[in-house]
């Protein structure tokens, strides 16, 4: 899918912190993101980029391409984010993104008779 450019403002929201609200280093993330089953936040203090949690998606719909239906999976991980490379870091999910679903439960095979666990799929709308 054609892919337009994200700037910067309208991935971040920036953050004022301290007690007289000086300090603009954190920004938080408002757009769709991944995070990891085994991820923990950093202190407060410590975290630049906040991730809310309101934002965070575990699972995608995905349409399977040959036999046109769509099945509800669980997302693996942010492969490729055409935005950045700081987005794929962030797990960041916009229009374009490429992610890693679980396709274990589908029962795809490979040729040798080995069950597919993970299968990429590209994201075309605007999450």
């Amino acid at each position: 899918p054609k892919v337009k450019p994200i700037a910067d403002d309208e991935m971040f929201k920036v953050l004022r912190t301290g007690k007289r609200k000086k300090k603009a280093w954190k920004r938080m993330v408002t757009k769709v993101t991944f995070v990891g089953e085994s991820f923990t936040r950093k202190p407060p203090k410590y975290e630049r980029f906040i991730r809310p949690t309101g934002l965070r998606m575990k699972k995608a719909n995905v349409t399977h391409p040959e036999l046109q239906a769509t099945f509800q999976l669980q997302i693996l991980g942010v492969k490729k984010n055409p935005q950045s490379a700081m987005f794929t870091s962030l797990g960041v999910i916009t229009k374009g993104t490429i992610v890693e679903v679980n396709v274990s439960e589908l029962g795809l095979v490979t040729t040798s008779g080995k069950v597919v666990f993970g299968k990429f799929a590209q994201v075309t709308n605007n999450p």
